[in-house]
């Protein structure tokens, strides 16, 4: 991964600054800070993946984002340049972005800490979410087979109907956001999901903090509401599916609350 990391380097002619690697999940990314010809600050990230799955959502993810949201009115950042290349059955895909100078507000997705935010935060993200819920798409980030699946299995009701399909970033938590400006990374995995998901995602990630989540069902009042049950009720299962094999278990307690509302309404 290094390697290619230096030739995608070469290859979009940008100079990778030293101290800043950052590694993704189970290495399957490696992202460090770089500077372009101009001198103009910037992210060069590599994915890798077996050159016969180097196709799909989530390997087109940022792409696919960047002709549909540009840079989302200074909310994402811009992509500058793609290469790709393949070695010995692996697929490279080198992604040079703007770079995000700001701090995540969690190192963690599930918000640990209290959060205060200003009022002009809430509603840049609220109206961020809107521009994405209206970009039209074929692609999917929540299926319903997987919701007449997980949704009886963990939440102990069945699927809700889904009263309108809109587009989500679908993966909406502390760790990728930031507070001044507001910029919301990684979209990998946009696409179609039941109104209110990213709303309801960002909720699940910040059960631990009561006062920041009455927050969030007060930006957000599809929280609540009878259009949004399906979303609660697709994420609620999401999260305790991932607590079942052992992840987030800090959650499990205020999950399997949200749980039992879920099945009162």
């Amino acid at each position: 991964m290094r390697d290619h990391h230096v030739r995608a380097a070469k290859a979009l002619d940008v100079r990778v600054e030293p101290g800043g690697e950052f590694w993704g999940w189970a290495g399957r990314t490696l992202g460090a800070p770089a500077r372009t010809a101009d001198g103009q600050p910037a992210w060069l990230r590599l994915v890798s993946a077996p050159e016969d799955k180097a196709s799909g959502k989530l390997w087109d993810g940022a792409l696919d984002a960047h002709h549909a949201f540009g840079d989302l009115d200074g909310h994402r950042p811009a992509l500058l340049a793609v290469h790709d290349a393949v070695d010995d059955g692996t697929a490279y895909r080198a992604e040079l972005s703007v770079r995000v100078d700001q701090l995540v507000l969690s190192d963690d997705p599930i918000l640990q800490h209290p959060l205060q935010l200003p009022d002009s935060w809430w509603q840049e993200l609220a109206g961020a979410l809107e521009k994405v819920a209206a970009v039209n798409t074929d692609r999917v980030a929540v299926r319903q087979q997987y919701m007449d699946r997980v949704i009886p299995q963990f939440v102990g009701i069945p699927a809700p109907a889904v009263t309108c399909w809109t587009t989500a970033h679908s993966d909406v938590h502390w760790a990728n956001l930031t507070a001044s400006p507001l910029r919301l990374l990684d979209w990998e995995g946009w696409g179609r999901a039941p109104e209110g998901f990213d709303a309801a995602a960002l909720y699940a990630y910040t059960l631990l903090q009561p006062d920041t989540a009455a927050r969030i069902r007060t930006v957000f009042p599809i929280l609540g509401s009878p259009a949004g049950l399906a979303a609660e009720a697709t994420m609620c299962a999401q999260l305790l599916q991932t607590v079942a094999r052992g992840d987030n278990l800090v959650l499990e307690d205020p999950l399997r609350d949200w749980a039992e509302e879920l099945r009162q309404r």
